[in-house]
C-alpha cells in the first residue's frame, strides 16, 4: 500500500494541533482563523502577550487585553511574563491543577500535559457548616490544610471567596507555583483579585488576574490552557522560557 507524503505531513501537523484543542479539521480551521484575528489586535512579542491574546479570544473583547494583570516573580525576574514562565514550568513539572469549581475543571484541556486536575468544591462541608463561610472558601482552606496548593497551579474562575481564602493561605505561607484568578461578579470579585495582587506583591507568588467586574470560569480555564500551550511549545523546542 502506497502513502502520500503530503497527506502524512498534513496529518502529523493536524495531530500536533489537535493535541491541544480542536479535534476536527473544521474546528482546527475555526480556531486558527480566530487566533489569527486576535493577533492582529493584540501584540505578539512576549509570553505575557500570549495570555493577553487568550483573554481576548476567551471574551471576544479586544479591550480585555488591557485588563489583565501580572504580579509576582519567578527565578528569572518580576516582569509581566514571570507568571507565565512559572505556570509553564509547573505544567512541565506535572504539578497539580486545582480549580475552585467544577465548571473551571471541565474547561481545562486534557491534552498537552500530564498534570492531575482536581476541584476544590466538595471539600470543607463541615467547616462551612460550623463557621457559616461559603463552601468554596471552606474547600480552599481544607485543601490548603492538606498541602494541596503547595507548588500547585491554583485556578479560581468563579468564587470571590475562594480567591480571598487563597490569598489568606498565601499570606500564611502557602506557595502555589502560579495562581490564575478571574472570579466574576458585583460583590467582592474585583476586591478579591486586588487582594491576591497585594499578597503576590508581598510574597512574590506569580499571579495572573484581571481588573473590573468581568471574568468567569471560561476565562480562567482559557488562561490556564494557554499555560499548557506555552509548556507544549517549550517541550517541542519552539520557544524558550528564558527572559
Amino acid at each position: 500500500m502506497t502513502t502520500n507524503p503530503e497527506t502524512e505531513d498534513e496529518a502529523q501537523e493536524f495531530e500536533e494541533y489537535a493535541d491541544l484543542g480542536a479535534t476536527t479539521e473544521n474546528a482546527m480551521d475555526i480556531a486558527e482563523t480566530s487566533m489569527d484575528r486576535v493577533r492582529e489586535l493584540v501584540p505578539d512579542e512576549t509570553l505575557a502577550d500570549r495570555i493577553r491574546q487568550k483573554s481576548v479570544h476567551a471574551t471576544g473583547d479586544p479591550e480585555f487585553q488591557h485588563l489583565v494583570r501580572f504580579t509576582g516573580s519567578d527565578a528569572d525576574g518580576n516582569d509581566d511574563s514571570a507568571p507565565v514562565r512559572a505556570g509553564a514550568r509547573a505544567v512541565l513539572d506535572q504539578r497539580p491543577i486545582v480549580t475552585d469549581i467544577t465548571m473551571v475543571k471541565s474547561g481545562i484541556t486534557g491534552r498537552g500535559h500530564d498534570c492531575p486536575v482536581r476541584k476544590a468544591i466538595g471539600n470543607g462541608a463541615q467547616l462551612a457548616a460550623e463557621t457559616g463561610m461559603t463552601r468554596t472558601a471552606a474547600s480552599v482552606l481544607e485543601l490548603d490544610s492538606d498541602g494541596v496548593y503547595e507548588d500547585a497551579i491554583a485556578v479560581v474562575g468563579n468564587a470571590p471567596t475562594a480567591a480571598l481564602a487563597l490569598a489568606d493561605c498565601i499570606e500564611d505561607g502557602t506557595r502555589p507555583a502560579v495562581v490564575v484568578a478571574t472570579p466574576v461578579g458585583f460583590v467582592k470579585a474585583a476586591e478579591s483579585r486586588q487582594r491576591l495582587r497585594e499578597v503576590a506583591s508581598e510574597t512574590g507568588v506569580p499571579v495572573i488576574t484581571n481588573v473590573g467586574r468581568r471574568g468567569g470560569s471560561g476565562l480562567a480555564a482559557g488562561l490556564t490552557n494557554e499555560l499548557v500551550h506555552v509548556a507544549s511549545d517549550v517541550r517541542d523546542g519552539d520557544i524558550t522560557l528564558e527572559p
